[in-house]
């Protein structure tokens, strides 16, 4: 099934794709949604002064708020209405799926399937307008506070700015969950994709800039796209690699005849976790200092301030918790998406074994044991791609759009979206070897 599998993707080609109806609308949907998205993050919010904003938002560009604005795709610097993107979202999926591991009840949710999932996802909502809540407030007081950025201070500018803000952030939450089902690929991964990569070609140009006043050096800009490079390679080379797990089915007999038990391969991808847990550190690491930044610091407490002052992007505190976080939800994630005692007892049910060990709980702690030493290359993976570009962008000045989480991000989606439309396309040309073989059959028969 495998090998047949593979030689139908070798001969996909345009025509394949030309006949593909469904998969051209699913296509077209999903560059509709993401232009809505984008039109969208250059609406301003009302009430705002832009020349006062602009300046105070380029005194912190390089900071907690410039990796804000990246992952919003730019609106942070525009202060548009979809400025909190869908980073709440993922907050609210992160507490969400950490209290399954630990409250009973949700716990007995997650195992009820379809049903469990859809009351979860009920929570998870619930949970995204609290935080979009909080954040939108938090955002409001803080331009307030900020000189001259708000025309009209007062309460009707802070209810208008947390109803236009979560309003934003739950619009971007339904649009990801239609193309994620009408669409191709993950829709949340899409939406953040589409910001990172609107903001590649003005990095681009960033750094030519510097390179061309004098900032940066020509040898450093080369290194930095050496980097880039390898870094990139690395992601794909990764992203591919898989330990694949020996399954063998014993022999049956069907009336007379004995027939042969077959063998496939149970795949464990290197880095089962994905881009999950770049996006889940950074999204926690941005939630304390949403609004920090516009504070001006003045109206905190000291110890406050020194705190915020160490998550700033390319402090030691800040890389330090990044890299622990990125490590832990790699592990964390993992758990979450592959159950080893399911896939244990799957195995089992349909007579698969792995050779040299016993069906069962003994197969469940061997996959398992598989399982958590490729997680600790893929977490390493993970720590090193996101931390080291990281690192030379603080000591350098290049734009964040070209740090290693941004990279990582655009390749991973990129490689996951090719491989579901490639998907498609095989399931295209399946559907069209069934009804040559069902007219062939026709044919014979009459």
């Amino acid at each position: 099934m495998a090998s047949a599998a593979e030689q139908l993707a070798s001969n996909l080609n345009f025509s394949t794709f030309a006949k593909a109806e469904d998969l051209k609308k699913r296509l077209w949907f999903t560059l509709a949604a993401l232009l809505v998205y984008r039109l969208g993050t250059h609406i301003p919010l009302p009430g705002l002064n832009p020349e006062a904003y602009a300046q105070a938002f380029r005194g912190q560009a390089n900071g907690i708020l410039g990796l804000f604005n990246m992952f919003a795709g730019g609106a942070v610097e525009r202060m548009a209405i979809f400025a909190l993107g869908i980073m709440p979202y993922i907050s609210a999926s992160i507490i969400v799926q950490l209290m399954t591991s630990v409250v009973p009840s949700l716990e007995a949710l997650k195992k009820e399937g379809e049903a469990g999932r859809k009351i979860i996802n009920q929570y998870t909502r619930y949970g995204t307008v609290l935080l979009g809540t909080l954040q939108a407030y938090g955002i409001a007081v803080g331009l307030e506070s900020g000189n001259g950025l708000v025309v009209d201070p007062g309460w009707f500018f802070r209810i208008s700015t947390v109803i236009t803000l979560l309003g934003g952030t739950m619009f971007l939450m339904w649009l990801g969950e239609q193309i994620t089902s009408r669409g191709i690929g993950n829709g949340i991964s899409l939406i953040i994709f589409a910001g990172i990569a609107a903001g590649l070609p003005k990095a681009l140009a960033g750094t030519l800039e510097l390179g061309r006043t004098g900032a940066l050096s020509t040898p450093l800009i080369l290194t930095v796209v050496v980097v880039a490079i390898c870094v990139i390679a690395l992601i794909v080379f990764v992203e591919r690699a898989q330990r694949r797990l020996l399954i063998q089915y014993p022999k049956r007999q069907v009336g007379n005849r004995m027939f042969q038990g077959d063998t496939s391969h149970l795949p464990l991808k290197l880095n089962t976790a994905g881009v999950i847990p770049a996006i889940f550190a950074s999204s926690l690491l941005l939630l304390p200092a949403t609004a920090a930044g516009f504070a001006g610091n003045t109206n905190l407490p000291s110890w406050a301030t020194s705190i915020i002052a160490s998550l700033q992007h390319g402090q030691p505190l800040f890389m330090a918790l990044y890299g622990l976080l990125i490590a832990f939800f790699a592990f964390f994630y993992t758990a979450i998406v592959f159950n080893p005692k399911d896939t244990a007892d799957n195995l089992k049910k349909h007579g698969g074994f792995i050779p040299g060990i016993r069906p069962g709980e003994r197969t469940a702690e061997y996959i398992d044991y598989v399982l958590t030493r490729i997680t600790v290359v893929g977490a390493i993976y993970l720590v090193f791609v996101c931390i080291l570009p990281e690192t030379l962008i603080a000591r350098t000045g290049i734009p964040l759009a070209l740090g290693g989480t941004s990279l990582l991000i655009v390749v991973s989606v990129t490689l996951d979206t090719v491989a579901q439309i490639q998907g498609h396309l095989i399931a295209q040309q399946y559907e069209g070897l069934i009804k040559k073989s069902k007219l062939r059959g026709g044919k014979r028969g009459r």
